[in-house]
């Protein structure tokens, strides 16, 4: 949309991914040196990941996956690095061919991370090479949120929902957009609604693909709509929330638990895809070993389970609940998601509404399980802020 300020500019310097072969060889020991718990006592997951299940994935891991695959990968995108509020941040960016396209900055959340947005690229950046319209490109700024994947790691307290926001307001302005739009899902969508609510110069309108729009009173009497919404936040909170309640408690203790077991960062975050996607039972059933892997490894590679998990301690005081937005906002919902929340209660909160979509498959990480999906609605979301 514009050229970056020369000064600005200056401060973006390339990247590129070269994890040392001596890091896979020990991952490689380590994986060989696991140390299984019992099997569980029960015949399915409800105590966690099950280990014959954990075993077929490390194993996976160890003999079969392929970083340096994945690695190449990453570099055949333009990476960058700048320093902003005293923390490097990580991103690509990729710019489309069409002049009009809209900048779009991609926000991840936990257990997610920018590689969540890989096969999405493409489809926003150059729409016409994959069926769809020119006039619907955009530029694709995907950040890592501080403490995850290849940004600095914070040194302070503080780093919470808004001033990560405050951090991708400055990454577009010194990109040199002037107008842009903001998308997300877990804790992406939470900063992405910060983003909403502070309105930073530029900022045209958002899409969610998780929606904050509890009522910040839950009404006595309930639609069966507004039901289910209570019932997968019960579900969310309580019998599916252990990592949420250690990580926003005890994230260095957790830290300490991954840091040095492979095997562990692995389970740890394998549960969460069985227990957030749309599958049959299984998270294999929504996205491949290697999808997961990829993912983990980034984890792992990074070293980032103590870091990352830091987002929860940092806004433990937050709720699900609002706020009220009134710049142009856009949903999706898809089916499997946990909370799932009503039409009636996304309408309330976000005054501005204008797209509401309802997927008919995918879970609560909806860029890994549907990236089709996802870009189609957020094509058609965005389309009337440009």
């Amino acid at each position: 949309m514009t050229a970056a300020d020369p000064a600005s500019a200056t401060l973006i310097r390339p990247f590129e991914v070269a994890v040392p072969d001596a890091d896979i060889d020990d991952l490689k020991r380590r994986l060989a040196h696991t140390r299984w718990p019992d099997p569980e006592t029960v015949a399915d997951w409800s105590q966690g990941v099950r280990v014959e299940n954990a075993k077929a994935l490390v194993a996976h891991w160890e003999r079969e996956y392929d970083w340096r695959r994945f690695e190449r990968e990453l570099n055949a995108l333009p990476q960058f690095v700048t320093p902003i509020d005293g923390v490097d941040i990580h991103f690509i960016h990729v710019r489309s061919k069409n002049p009009n396209a809209l900048p779009l900055i991609l926000t991840h959340g936990w257990p997610g991370s920018f590689v969540e947005f890989l096969k999405m690229i493409g489809p926003l950046t150059d729409p016409e090479a994959f069926g769809g319209h020119a006039e619907d490109s955009f530029d694709v700024v995907v950040p890592s949120v501080p403490g995850f994947g290849f940004s600095g790691k914070p040194t302070e307290t503080g780093w919470n929902v808004s001033r990560v926001a405050r951090a991708w307001g400055e990454l577009m302005t010194r990109l040199g957009y002037e107008r842009w739009a903001a998308q997300g899902g877990d804790w992406g969508a939470v900063i992405t609604t910060a983003l909403g609510a502070m309105q930073p110069e530029g900022l045209l309108g958002i899409h969610l693909n998780t929606q904050y729009a509890f009522p910040a009173q839950i009404p006595d009497t309930l639609s069966s709509d507004e039901r289910r919404a209570v019932d997968t936040l019960a579900l969310y909170t309580g019998y599916l929330g252990g990592s949420n309640h250690l990580q926003s408690t005890k994230p260095q203790t957790v830290g300490f638990a991954l840091a040095d077991s492979p095997a562990g960062q692995a389970a740890w975050i394998y549960e969460k895809f069985q227990s957030k996607t749309d599958n049959d039972g299984l998270a294999e059933d929504a996205l491949s070993t290697d999808d997961m892997l990829d993912a983990i490894s980034l984890y792992w590679f990074t070293n980032s389970a103590a870091s990352s998990g830091r987002i929860y301690w940092e806004n433990s005081s937050g709720s699900l609940a609002g706020p009220t937005l009134a710049l142009p906002v856009a949903v999706t919902v898809f089916p499997r998601d946990i909370p799932l929340l009503p039409r009636s209660w996304i309408e309330d909160t976000y005054t501005d509404l204008i797209h509401y979509g309802e997927a008919d498959k995918g879970g609560h990480f909806a860029a890994l399980e549907q990236p089709g999906i996802l870009v189609d609605e957020i094509r058609a979301g965005l389309r009337s802020v440009r």
